[in-house]
């Protein structure tokens, strides 16, 4: 039995927020603050800290401007960004098809 490597996996990416956002932004480009606290279902509070830790790590850029008097923050997927969630994902993919191999031997 070989062991299971979890050590590559980027917990940047792992959370459940952040994963929504890089998946959001890859699946459906751009979005600003609004759109994303809907498409995704949490609280303002929450989504600010989690798109933080995202610019912080350069996975995503935030484009500020101002419509009419009001602010609005467009979030974009950084190639950073973009390679993190493919590795992850990819990650995810090799687990899966281990388990689907340990199953199958059952």
């Amino acid at each position: 039995m070989q062991p299971i490597d979890f050590n590559g996996l980027d917990t940047t990416v792992h959370g459940p927020v952040r994963l929504g956002v890089l998946t959001a932004l890859q699946l459906d480009g751009p979005h600003d603050f609004t759109a994303l606290k809907k498409r995704l279902d949490v609280a303002d509070g929450s989504l600010g800290l989690q798109l933080q830790r995202l610019e912080e790590a350069e996975y995503v850029r935030a484009e500020k401007a101002f419509v009419g008097r009001r602010p609005k923050t467009t979030y974009h997927l950084t190639k950073k960004g973009r390679a993190a969630l493919a590795r992850y994902l990819d990650m995810l993919q090799r687990l899966l098809a281990a388990m689907g191999r340990s199953s199958a031997s059952d």
